[in-house]
């Protein structure tokens, strides 16, 4: 198979992104009806959505969200107890928690919630409980550190069956109509590729750009990948690229003035933040309100311990990867107990993109954060066995292009890779 490599020149302003298209224009090849790709994150049927029955709010958010991502009708969990608090009691969640692992299919991965309150249980936050159960182990009532998450910065693409916790996200937002156009917002992002610029601010609050350390590394190690911009400032305004927003500040200005890109993850590293509706500082809840697609915020004094807050590095990794928001956001956080995830779980802006482009074409757009070879295996069988095709395709760091033309009379099954 002869092929060409055609680089397109990014525009000035995005020096750090790079587009490659690779044409494969001799040999066809076969099978486009039967091109699978491999997993990268979530699924429709990968997650459960939580509803309190007795929360109409909770009703209406629920199943709108299963109407929009599809999700199945078996993985609706449905509960029901007192709505107007912000906090369960650990044993009222243990009840809730033995409903909730009870109806909950073997195959599901992570949790929906579809609630804003209560966002907390005893010590721990919603999301934390959810996934490891209550345990004061993940959890300091005083400046210490917590236990440490088995899903931190891992390759693992199902928490539940490898580690037997499933990441919980809050669907949560002040009314309907913001958390419809949260939900929104992660749909279009899908397969998306978002061109857009990753901030990183080291404000004048010293405790909290405790993050500020690895801003460095992640300039380095995202090279070509995303455009990020080190600021030492104390917020940014004016701005409609915005795809990260990783600050450290007890209130962030000007968020009104900001657009953010479908997908966009944003948090500020503060100590409640994550009290979501009751909060003397500023909630979380802000950033999807302003247009942020995915949040973080601690629930309870968590000290500045960067542990206990997204490492912007490892969120931007993963999510270049092609995991969704709620993979990547759960493995940046290394002490998660006392910190609650909100926003749209199943947004995957860098999902690879497979699509017809012609009567004999075929697309695959590829995301990567590191350089690494496209491998095509091909077998008669839906279950193989596969026999790699000798061809040597290079995918590059950032965005990737690949046009293949096939036999649309041949019956064989692809198998695309990469590592």
């Amino acid at each position: 198979m002869k092929l060409t490599q055609n680089i397109l020149k990014p525009a000035p302003q995005l020096t750090a992104i790079f587009v490659f298209i690779l044409i494969c224009i001799a040999t066809p090849i076969k099978a486009q009806q039967h091109v699978s790709l491999p997993r990268t994150g979530f699924t429709p049927n990968d997650i459960a959505i939580i509803i309190n029955d007795d929360d109409p709010l909770s009703r209406e958010v629920g199943y709108y969200y299963q109407q929009a991502r599809k999700i199945p009708e078996t993985h609706m969990i449905h509960v029901r107890f007192p709505a107007q608090r912000n906090t369960l009691s650990p044993k009222e969640f243990k009840q809730l928690k033995t409903t909730i692992d009870q109806l909950t299919p073997n195959h599901v991965q992570a949790y929906a919630v579809a609630w804003t309150a209560p966002y907390r249980v005893g010590c721990m936050s919603l999301t934390s409980a959810l996934a490891f159960g209550f345990d004061k182990k993940y959890c300091a009532t005083t400046c210490a550190p917590t236990a440490s998450s088995s899903y931190f910065n891992t390759q693992s693409l199902l928490p539940y069956d490898d580690y037997k916790l499933r990441p919980a996200m809050m669907l949560a937002g002040t009314s309907f109509k913001y958390v419809k156009a949260l939900i929104d917002r992660g749909i279009a992002s899908d397969h998306s590729f978002p061109t857009g610029q990753a901030y990183l601010l080291k404000t004048s609050d010293k405790a909290r750009s405790s993050r500020a350390a690895g801003f460095a590394r992640a300039i380095h190690d995202l090279a070509d990948v995303f455009s990020i911009q080190v600021l030492e400032t104390n917020f940014i305004s004016d701005r409609s690229d915005i795809l990260f927003y990783f600050t450290g500040s007890t209130n962030v200005p000007m968020l009104e003035t900001l657009d953010f890109l479908p997908g966009a993850l944003a948090d500020h590293l503060t100590s409640t933040g994550g009290m979501l509706t009751d909060s003397l500082q500023m909630s979380s809840l802000r950033w999807l309100e302003a247009g942020a697609t995915a949040s973080y915020g601690t629930v309870v004094e968590p000290c500045s311990y960067p542990q206990k807050f997204p490492f912007p590095l490892i969120a931007m990794f993963h999510y270049a990867l092609g995991a969704s928001a709620i993979e990547a956001y759960w493995k940046s956080v290394a002490w998660p107990g006392q910190g609650v995830f909100i926003g749209e779980p199943l947004a995957k802006p860098f999902a690879p993109l497979l699509q017809k482009v012609g009567p004999d074409q075929i697309e695959v757009r590829i995301f990567s954060p590191h350089a690494s070879h496209l491998k095509i295996e091909e077998s008669p069988f839906a279950a193989g066995p596969f026999k790699r095709i000798p061809q040597h395709l290079t995918i590059h760091r950032g965005k990737n292009l690949f046009r293949f033309k096939f036999d649309e009379k041949n019956d064989d099954y692809l198998r695309l890779q990469w590592n």
